[in-house]
């Protein structure tokens, strides 16, 4: 069946390619024409932490649970410290021109807020945003790194991160290298302008029609920006792959002496199968993301499934049509007089070994060899990752985080509680007594000026350290974790 629907395609070209830039131009309309894009709604229903987002929205609803957050951190010089006359006004300084900012909600003042270690060599403000970390605006990190400056004229050492500051995004970079890397190895391989750029081009118009079949859908279903990250990539890698499957094929056959409709013909009908096998493994796979009950990671599956089954259809309908048009450009330039006039006899003569079947004999006379050298190449590229800065650490947020841990009551990551019912300040004066028996619990921070902070305030030293609730500014970061 497939090769005869490869033989359709090749023979009936023309329609066949027009119907398919029929469906980008539709899609193009559809998706320029559609209500903006929803905000990233990452929902784990029925779990513990889900309620609590969903009662902090309830309570606090000018508080976005999943608001964006960002982290400053000062280091003084060595020898130093933070609360010194200059770089204490420094700091303050850049905190109040950060509070300013439009999208922020709130910035601690370390000195306010206990989050100062006990040697004073650093300290790190939290910024609170009214907004998801994705709405974060350039703009807005802008004022992050100008805040920064402020501190770094005074010789402190200033860094931040946090889920804002990552929001910014590659804007499609990886995306572009890897293409860009793709059509290198795909002119290596084929020595053909054309074979390489022919999968490129097929793969390129099915993540083009699938991304903006979705992006048309997005407001109806509540598709965000993430939810197509995964089927961009997916839709990109698949359709290269399953078209050069089809590309490869097709010129050994002719090369082998077919003519270009029995070529196509043959090619689909064994990779064409292949591919179609492929698809519906990686579309049932896909689909079962469903079965984990997480609507974002199902919404994200159906969109990967979506750009997959594109991606099927345009390599077994696009590709041969397209292969109708340029039959011989596709073979090397040496083997364009010889396509199709070999006869069986030389077909059936064995092919000279090309760079693969050399390669292959290599790896098959020297396998231990091969594998040490796969295994020590492997080691040197996954040397970076055994380094801080392969986690966006920098130095000062490596010497805030030893000075944290050399002084264990200042709590980086300790949950803020604040109330002003006198029922729930009631269940706080236990709460503390309660948590910090936890052997995971390392320490409470209650916020300044509550009734909990003061019914608790008398809390002593456990006798493994100084684990006290202690006071915290109104501003400090409220979320459930």
């Amino acid at each position: 069946m497939l090769a005869r629907l490869g033989r359709f395609a090749f023979m009936r070209r023309g329609p066949v390619v027009l119907v398919w830039l029929m469906v980008l131009a539709g899609t193009i309309f559809a998706g320029l024409t559609a209500a903006s894009v929803p905000d990233d709604d990452f929902k784990v229903p029925g779990v513990e932490s889900q309620r609590a987002f969903d009662l902090l929205q309830e309570r606090f609803p000018g508080m976005a649970a999943d608001a964006g957050g960002a982290t400053m951190v000062f280091v003084a010089p060595q020898g130093q410290k933070v609360t010194a006359g200059p770089y204490k006004t420094a700091i303050e300084s850049a905190v109040k021109k950060l509070s300013g900012g439009g999208q922020v909600a709130g910035v601690d003042n370390p000195f306010t807020s206990d989050a100062v270690s006990r040697d004073g060599s650093a300290a790190y403000a939290n910024v609170n945003y009214k907004v998801p970390a994705s709405g974060v605006t350039a703009g807005s990190r802008a004022e992050i790194a100008a805040a920064s400056d402020t501190a770094r004229k005074a010789g402190l050492t200033v860094e931040a991160g946090g889920s804002a500051m990552e929001a910014g995004g590659g804007g499609g970079t990886a995306e572009l290298i890897a293409i860009g890397l793709a059509a290198v190895i795909l002119l290596i391989t084929f020595g053909s302008l054309v074979a390489a750029g022919l999968p490129l081009v097929t793969a390129l118009l099915g993540v083009s029609v699938s991304m903006l079949g979705i992006l048309a859908v997005s407001a109806t279903f509540g598709l965000s920006a993430t939810t197509g990250a995964m089927a961009l990539m997916l839709g990109l890698a698949v359709g290269i792959d399953y078209a050069l499957f089809v590309v490869s094929r097709y010129r050994e056959e002719r090369t082998r002496g077919l003519s270009a409709v029995e070529a196509v013909s043959l090619a689909m009908g064994t990779a064409g199968s292949a591919v179609a096998f492929a698809g519906l493994t990686v579309v049932i796979a896909l689909a079962g993301l469903a079965v984990v009950g997480i609507p974002m990671l199902t919404k994200m599956g159906l969109a990967a499934v979506a750009a997959v089954v594109v991606a099927v259809l345009v390599t077994l309908t696009l590709v041969p049509a397209v292969l109708g048009f340029m039959p011989d450009k596709v073979l090397p330039r040496s083997a364009r007089r010889k396509a199709g006039k070999r006869t069986a006899e030389a077909a059936a003569e064995k092919a000279p070994g090309r760079g693969g079947t050399r390669w292959a004999r290599l790896v098959l006379r020297n396998p231990v060899a091969v594998l040490l050298l796969g295994v020590i190449s492997l080691g040197v590229l996954a040397l970076p990752a055994l380094t801080a800065s392969a986690l966006g650490l920098t130095t000062a947020m490596l010497a805030l985080e030893a000075a944290l841990q050399a002084d264990r009551s200042s709590l980086l990551h300790a949950p803020v509680l604040d109330a002003a019912d006198t029922e729930i300040v009631k269940a706080l004066t236990v709460f503390p007594h309660t948590a910090l028996r936890a052997v995971a619990v390392a320490g409470l921070l209650v916020a300044a000026g509550s009734l909990a902070a003061s019914r608790i305030g008398n809390l002593r030293d456990r006798k493994d350290g100084d684990e006290r609730p202690r006071p915290a500014a109104q501003h400090s970061e409220a979320r459930p974790r």
